[in-house]
């Protein structure tokens, strides 16, 4: 993908920092529920754990960009990585 074609279609991914970003949130999610698991060893406590979590992860990953994308609050222009 080049940078014209990002620029083209912004998504609420391109404004976050690295440690919000999809792959970070799963991560952490999944990590949390199994550390649970591995400490506790309890289901009904790791479910405790997983419910909630489960949907943080979903809300942040699946519904939180749609409503933004929904709602028009991206830029058409993307910034560029100072980085780069």
């Amino acid at each position: 993908m080049s940078d014209g074609d990002r620029t083209s279609t912004p998504t609420v991914w391109h404004y976050k920092p690295w440690w919000c970003q999809p792959w970070s949130i799963l991560l952490t999610g999944v990590g949390l529920i199994a550390a649970s698991w591995l400490v506790l060893h309890r289901v009904w406590l790791t479910v405790l754990v997983a419910i909630p979590l489960s949907v943080w992860m979903g809300y942040f990953v699946l519904v939180f960009p749609r409503l933004v994308a929904q709602a028009g609050l991206l830029e058409t222009d993307v910034p560029k990585d100072p980085s780069n």
